[in-house]
């Protein structure tokens, strides 16, 4: 699926400005470089992580605005300039999807999915890996407060940081948005 750029000024990116934008990132053009490449991957994943179906793309639309930004900012900006990008992908992501085509929130009260979405869901769920079935599961067993420390709890008996699991759910919580759409378009079909 295809989707049309973002709206955003019409600025076009000089070798000064990018120049300059390297400068704010590191004083040492080698640094500066592994820095960009360092956001450029971590943006990417941000946006996959969302369920964005042009993560690169949209990490292109952030990245040209920060650059158009820091022109005006870079001489006054304190503190790491990585964070004023997750920021500006923060925007990008809102702006993304309310220029979705036929996204729309569900009107109040009615939450709830139907009985297809359900058993879309649970014949999804069932064709996971029997160790992905089990995070994603145990991942959204509890709510609230008591949430963090099962996630804790699951990090550590994993042996892996919770950033890393959170990942983790992420991508399979992707999968299986994608099996569920799938599955009732099939539904649809019949």
């Amino acid at each position: 699926m295809t989707t049309q750029p973002l709206p955003g000024n019409n600025w076009n990116l000089t070798q000064e400005a990018f120049a300059k934008f390297l400068a704010w990132l590191g004083p040492n053009p080698d640094e500066a470089g592994k820095k960009y490449e360092d956001v450029r991957r971590k943006l990417i994943k941000l946006f996959a992580c969302r369920g964005c179906d042009c993560p690169e793309d949209l990490t292109d639309e952030t990245i040209n605005r920060v650059i158009n930004r820091s022109q005006d900012i870079a001489d006054t900006y304190v503190g790491d300039p990585a964070l004023y990008f997750y920021g500006v992908a923060r925007n990008v992501h809102h702006e993304y999807l309310r220029k979705m085509p036929g996204f729309q929130p569900p009107p109040p009260g009615e939450t709830a999915g139907t009985d297809e979405e359900y058993e879309c869901l649970d014949q999804c769920i069932e064709g996971l890996l029997p160790r992905s079935r089990e995070l994603v599961l145990q991942y959204y067993q509890e709510g609230k407060k008591a949430k963090i420390e099962s996630r804790k709890r699951l990090a550590a008996r994993l042996g892996i940081p919770l950033n890393a699991l959170r990942i983790r759910a992420c991508r399979i919580r992707t999968n299986l948005q994608t099996c569920v759409v799938q599955c009732l378009k099939e539904k649809a079909a019949k």
